[in-house]
């Protein structure tokens, strides 16, 4: 029996060590719906071991995690494979310097704990979509720019709306995601993480929470493979 149990231990420590573990920095647009738990069960079914934490507050964005202090607090006590952050849409002048000016902070002090830094690049709300080519623009930007990773959500999304589906990326408020929206998000995540994961062997039985309509996730698949 003593063996068995340390056998078993030592497996939990062996799957511990080898799990990735991501945190991710951001506003309601990441915690809704709890897209780093959506991450987390999509990579489940492929057998890959994703563990997040979450520092994600109603209306912040990058300046305000770095003043509070608790971004540098959590770096410094773990060790993240990846540091995914995200802010509002940042369209225009203001929210492109602080994407540039303040991931390149969070770059620096991801850099010194061996940490990969990644742009998780969001969408406008309905009433400022034709903003969205900015915001596209201004991710890819900063991304090149701090030599960090890109997580291209939000390119995703407007292909996807381009097709005029019946599933709404866009929740009750055309600003927050539906549960379908933060699903193609997290699945966005999980392919630039494991690109060489075939995302064909999801199935919408084990999907519904988020996904309702099996030509839905076809589409997004394909167009998450896109990119």
């Amino acid at each position: 029996m003593k063996r068995t149990v340390f056998f078993v231990t030592i497996l939990f420590i062996t799957l511990s060590l080898n799990a990735q573990k991501i945190l991710f920095v951001g506003n309601s647009l990441t915690y809704y719906n709890n897209l780093p738990k959506i991450l987390e069960l999509v990579a489940k079914e492929y057998g890959v071991d994703i563990k997040t934490e979450s520092l994600c507050y109603p209306n912040y964005a990058l300046i305000d995690h770095l003043e509070d202090g608790l971004l540098q607090q959590y770096l410094v006590k773990n060790q993240y494979d990846y540091v995914i952050i995200q802010q509002g849409p940042s369209s225009q002048e203001k929210g492109k310097k602080m994407l540039l000016r303040d991931g390149a902070v969070i770059k620096s002090l991801c850099e010194k704990q061996k940490s990969q830094l990644g742009y998780f690049m969001v969408w406008p709300s309905k009433q400022y979509y034709f903003t969205f080519d900015k915001v596209i623009e201004n991710h890819q930007l900063a991304a090149k720019s701090t030599k960090s990773l890109l997580f291209p959500v939000g390119l995703v999304w407007k292909e996807y709306n381009e097709l005029k589906r019946k599933e709404s990326l866009y929740g009750p408020d055309g600003f927050h995601p539906s549960s379908a929206g933060s699903f193609l998000a997290a699945l966005v995540i999980f392919h630039q993480i494991e690109p060489k994961k075939n995302l064909h062997q999801l199935t919408i039985n084990n999907l519904k929470k988020w996904i309702k309509n099996e030509g839905t996730l076809k589409e997004i698949i394909q167009l998450v493979e896109k990119h």
